[in-house]
């Protein structure tokens, strides 16, 4: 499998990055193990999570997700195999949020103990926090690293402005940087990313690890109907944003190069992201082996120029 760089670090990932928040979710944790287990055997590297996951379910603290990934990781023989990422600066309720040096240090202690590690490969800001000076925030990052609990940084949900003052400030201080951006982008979702932020992220040589690579299980083309989301956890997000007359146009662009590839619309959506130049590793969620395997297959695929085109002009933000 090809490898790929993130950013200017040593970091070495697959082309797809496994999405954690499903663990200790949707999946449970035998679940979670033998998808865990496939993915490496599939020949992938690159999970993340977040301290966060899965705090906004009925019962759950935060803390899940992290969790049952250090119960897999313990096992051995995992550990040195596996580009371990988590984040940063959701609310955690009792005051534990944002950014500030004290928040950074609690939460990695934290995350190193839920995962049972002494390092973290990729550590990310989840969200700005503009309450906070970005030279506090990365002066506390920096911190992290010269103990070796953290290897490289990133940032999460930052606009192309705020990410651009984080570089510029790392620069002046002497301080790491942040070498990777998690923003929302998928086929549905283009324009928070493409503009300004993609520019900059490839000027820079920031690497991307987008979220919500399937649009919440949308460019499956599993939801055709509000009856369908009924029946998902995701349900409501998928109807409120996808299910309408441009999401369907892009089911249907999905379909018809799915046909003439003799692959799924889920596996095309992911090669167009990995079509994309800004693009490092998509990130996408699979809560069954067969979803996993239909992932590492469209980490395969290759799209052509007609392909894209069609894809690009269905899925056109002012179409």
């Amino acid at each position: 499998m090809d490898m790929r760089t993130l950013g200017r670090s040593a970091l070495e990932v697959s082309p797809l990055c496994f999405g954690g928040n499903v663990f200790g979710w949707t999946v449970d944790e035998r679940t979670s193990f033998s998808l865990l287990d496939a993915w490496l055997d599939a020949g992938f590297n690159f999970i993340d999570t977040a301290d966060v996951y899965s705090r906004w379910v009925p019962g759950h603290a935060g803390g899940e997700s992290e969790t049952v990934l250090g119960k897999w990781l313990r096992q051995g023989g995992r550990r040195e195999r596996v580009v371990l990422a988590t984040k940063v600066g959701m609310d955690m309720g009792e005051g534990r949020t944002g950014l500030k040096p004290e928040r950074i240090r609690q939460a990695v202690e934290d995350s190193l103990r839920r995962l049972q590690t002494d390092h973290i490969d990729l550590y990310q800001a989840h969200k700005d926090d503009q309450q906070t000076p970005l030279a506090d925030t990365l002066g506390a990052f920096a911190r992290l690293v010269e103990e070796g609990k953290v290897r490289v940084l990133g940032a999460s949900n930052y606009s192309a402005t705020r990410l651009s003052e984080a570089l510029a400030t790392s620069q002046r201080l002497g301080l790491p940087r942040f070498e990777t951006l998690q923003p929302l982008y998928n086929l549905c979702d283009r324009a928070v990313f493409e503009g300004e932020l993609a520019a900059l992220c490839t000027r820079e040589q920031v690497g991307v690890i987008n979220y919500y690579a399937l649009a919440s299980g949308f460019l499956t083309g599993k939801y055709r109907s509000a009856a369908d989301a009924a029946r998902s956890a995701r349900g409501q997000t998928v109807v409120q944003r996808y299910l309408n007359e441009r999401g369907l146009r892009i089911l249907s662009a999905l379909e018809r190069v799915a046909g003439r590839q003799g692959a799924k619309p889920g596996q095309v959506a992911i090669a167009w992201l990995l079509a994309q130049p800004a693009v490092s590793s998509p990130i996408a969620s699979a809560t069954s082996l067969a979803q996993l395997h239909e992932l590492a297959a469209a980490a395969r695929l290759k799209l052509s120029k007609e392909d894209l085109s069609l894809l690009n002009e269905a899925s056109a933000e002012t179409a």
